[in-house]
């Protein structure tokens, strides 16, 4: 009895192994494919690594399984094959699916909130920082030393004078 149980627990796993081991020549384009020069495979490399998927938004297209990005690493490979460019590449790519497939996108109308937020956020803190250090640096100068003294010749008069 405890056999038949370890067998149909089994069973499964079993089933699936085969397909576990199958490789999808779609999503492994780089590994299957013979690339003309060893100059030609890091540029694939490079290019899939700097395209981010559509659909996954914060994932390249190397490491995104989505038919999309299995799609764009396949177009990346065959404009490589035809001999273009890196920025033939990325020009084709980015007029398809627009500047957010590319994780620096140009300084334009529509981009400019994106460049311009950080200086402005790190300007402010700037700003903010000096004002506190200003304001504490104003308070203690305009405490002079001798009323410093009286403050603390006041506070021992009044811990002496305690039983």
């Amino acid at each position: 009895m405890n056999k038949w149980m370890t067998a149909l627990m089994l069973l499964p796993a079993l089933l699936q192994a085969p397909s576990l081991l199958a490789a999808n020549p779609a999503d492994t384009p780089q590994a299957l494919t013979e690339f003309d020069s060893a100059a030609q495979q890091a540029l694939f490399k490079e290019l899939t690594h700097e395209l981010r998927c559509p659909k996954c938004q914060n994932q390249n297209i190397a490491d995104s399984h989505a038919v999309v990005a299995v799609d764009m690493r396949n177009k990346t490979l065959e404009l490589l094959k035809q001999g273009k460019s890196k920025e033939d590449v990325l020009t084709y790519m980015k007029s398809r699916y627009g500047d957010f497939v590319h994780y620096q996108p140009p300084v334009n109308r529509s981009t400019l909130v994106l460049w311009a937020v950080p200086v402005v956020v790190l300007l402010v803190l700037l700003l903010s920082v000096f004002w506190r250090r200003r304001g504490r640096t104003n308070d203690s100068a305009a405490q002079t030393p001798d009323a410093a003294e009286q403050q603390l010749d006041q506070l021992i008069a009044q811990y002496r004078r305690k039983p």
